[in-house]
């Protein structure tokens, strides 16, 4: 199929290891993927969540991008709201300095924590209302412009993109004729109705044609049952998110000998349901059937399993299954 395929990476902090380690595995990964062909390598921005380390986007995506040599490296994303807009120019202007024609700027509206971390963010008591964001992205991109003082945003502007998980950025990234990447991997019933409101809603702006990408969480493995043990993991990871207690991605055993009760067995099922999880055969028919549902034009994958060379192989398979739509290796 011709799309093309990336990575997204959250940093994972496993059970009885460190962010140190966390962070020293997305350089290795990171590595990996471009030997592999991957396209772009994108990190999110996550705050106070112990299973996390990402937080920091900007300078890692710094670190990344130092790390690989031809491979795009981005956000996906940075929440702005989080953030004045000045600030953000600026990171990403000296990223694209330093490393020009390689960056990404892929933007948020959520805050991607809670209430009171997103307050000590901002340094202010006053919530930052999202319906702020279309004035915050119109004066981001100003920063970047050849009239602007903002050194070294002006004349350093990397491609922006928006992101979502509903309709909201869909319709405007529409609007203003930039690229757009859907959450399938947290909101997979939205995803079809939020790419048709975008191609429905596109005007030409930084872009002649809509161009999306959907970010779909995948686990692949040697055979059907070793990816369900090996996906099992950042599923109770996620029920634990739900239920207020986010930690760092259990171990295993920790999993295996979680009592579930049949609501959180439910809860699971369907978190596991919108995902990619399989041997070679069931991941290449699963991702075909969802790339020819939703028309993406890429798609950027997450695989969070427990251990790093378990990733490093799922990421292996994938680029096996579609090595005609990756780079050269």
């Amino acid at each position: 199929m011709s799309v093309s395929f990336s990575v997204l990476d959250l940093a994972p902090v496993v059970s009885g290891s460190t962010s140190g380690q966390a962070l020293r595995n997305t350089l290795d990964l990171a590595r990996h993927a471009e030997r592999l062909g991957y396209h772009r390598y994108w990190l999110a921005e996550h705050h106070a969540m112990p299973g996390i380390a990402s937080s920091a986007t900007a300078v890692l995506i710094g670190q990344v991008a130092a790390a690989t040599s031809a491979m795009r490296v981005g956000s996906g994303g940075v929440m702005l709201p989080n953030h004045a807009p000045m600030v953000v120019a600026e990171q990403f202007g000296t990223l694209e300095a330093l490393y020009p024609g390689r960056i990404d700027l892929g933007l948020g509206r959520a805050p991607g924590t809670d209430q009171a971390t997103a307050r000590a963010l901002r340094r202010s008591p006053d919530a930052l209302s999202v319906d702020d964001f279309p004035e915050q992205v119109i004066e981001l991109r100003g920063f970047f412009g050849a009239d602007s003082t903002v050194t070294p945003a002006a004349g350093n502007e990397p491609p922006i993109w928006l992101l979502g998980s509903s309709g909201y950025s869909a319709r405007l990234a529409g609007l203003l004729g930039m690229p757009f990447a859907f959450a399938h991997h947290f909101s997979a019933a939205n995803t079809v109705p939020a790419l048709q409101l975008y191609r429905d809603s596109f005007r030409p702006g930084a872009l002649d044609e809509p161009y999306s990408m959907i970010g779909v969480a995948v686990t692949a493995a040697e055979s059907d049952e070793r990816a369900r043990e090996l996906a099992a993991p950042q599923a109770l990871s996620f029920l634990r998110l739900r239920q207020g207690a986010p930690g760092p991605l259990p171990t295993p055993a920790e999993t295996a000998a979680y009592p579930y009760t049949p609501l959180e067995r439910q809860m699971i099922d369907s978190r596991v349901a919108e995902q990619v999880v399989g041997g070679p055969e069931t991941v290449r028919k699963d991702m075909d059937a969802l790339i020819e549902r939703t028309a993406a034009d890429e798609v950027m994958v997450m695989t969070q399993v427990y251990d790093h060379t378990d990733r490093l192989r799922s990421y292996d398979i994938l680029a096996d299954l579609y090595s005609a739509s990756l780079g050269p290796r």
